[in-house]
C-alpha cells in the first residue's frame, strides 16, 4: 500500500538526496515501489529595489517526502541513499503521514495567496514611488507582513505625518 512517509536529509542536501533516491531506484529496479519524491516548499513575493519577484522556500528543511510502498526493498532504497539520515519515526519502523498533514505540506487544502516578504525594517528611510504621495520620502515606523504595509511617517507642511503604503509603493533610499 503507498503511502507517504518522511526522510530526514543533511538539512541544504534536499535537492541533492531527490536527485541521488531517483537515481537508486531507477538503478535497483525499485520503479514499482517508490512512485514519487517531493521536497516541500511553498512561493513567497518579495520586494526587492521596488521590485516585487517570486521566490521558491523549503518548507521543511532538511526533509523530503517519499510516496512508496513500504518494503525490504524499498526501505534499503531509501536508507542507503547517500545525505539520508533516517525516515521519520521509530528507527526499525517509519511511520506514515496522514492525508491531512499531506495535503498541508503540500498545499493541496487552499489555493492561499502568495505571501510577501518585506526587506524593510522599522527606522529604515524610504520614498514613496507610486500613489498620491509619491516622491515623498519618510521613514518607516510600523511594518504589517499579513496586510503588506508599510506606515511611513512622511513630513507634510512640516509635520510629520504616518501614511500608509503596501511594499511595492516604496523603495529604499
Amino acid at each position: 500500500m503507498f503511502r507517504w512517509y518522511a526522510v530526514n536529509t543533511y538539512s541544504g542536501h534536499e535537492n541533492k538526496v531527490k536527485h541521488n533516491l531517483e537515481h537508486r531506484v531507477q538503478t535497483l529496479n525499485q520503479e514499482r515501489s517508490v512512485r514519487q519524491i517531493v521536497i516541500p516548499t511553498e512561493h513567497i513575493s518579495e520586494i526587492k529595489d521596488g521590485q516585487k519577484i517570486q521566490i521558491e522556500r523549503r518548507t521543511m528543511p532538511g526533509y523530503v517526502l517519499v510516496n512508496m510502498d513500504l518494503n525490504e526493498g524499498s526501505w534499503g532504497v531509501v536508507k542507503g541513499t547517500p545525505g539520508v539520515t533516517g525516515f521519520v519515526g521509530a528507527s526499525n519502523k517509519p511511520v506514515p503521514l496522514s492525508q491531512p498533514e499531506i495535503d498541508r505540506l503540500l498545499n493541496r487544502e487552499t489555493a492561499e495567496r502568495p505571501r510577501t516578504r518585506a526587506q524593510f525594517s522599522i527606522g529604515e528611510s524610504v520614498k514613496v514611488v507610486s500613489g498620491p504621495l509619491s516622491d515623498f520620502s519618510g521613514e518607516i515606523s510600523e511594518i504589517n507582513q499579513d496586510a503588506s504595509k508599510l506606515k511611513v511617517l512622511v513630513s507634510i507642511f512640516g509635520r510629520e505625518t504616518p501614511v500608509e503604503v503596501g511594499f511595492d509603493q516604496v523603495k529604499k533610499v
